[in-house]
């Protein structure tokens, strides 16, 4: 758990926004993976907005495979219509 902790912090990188430290206190205080995999939406909105669509997919896509195993089925097969 704490490796994907780390990589989400890192994800991050250093920033000013307000907003960003605010997911950062977030992500350093989830009690658990579950709560991490539902952080991961308002990381990518958050990189996206200071660094793209584009770079933010690719940080949250590694992220994403660092759960594979590790969670309920059920929280990691649904389908996306976002495509890959």
């Amino acid at each position: 758990m704490e490796d994907i902790r780390e990589a989400m912090l890192n994800g991050l990188g250093v920033s000013s926004e307000v907003t960003a430290s605010k997911l950062e206190l977030r992500i350093t205080y989830a009690a658990d993976l579950q709560d991490l995999w539902y952080l991961r939406g308002d990381m990518m909105a958050a990189i996206a907005g200071v660094d793209g669509e584009a770079l933010a997919r690719q940080k949250v896509d590694q992220i994403s495979d660092m759960f594979k195993g590790l969670l309920p089925r059920a929280l990691t097969s649904r389908p996306s219509s976002l495509g890959d």
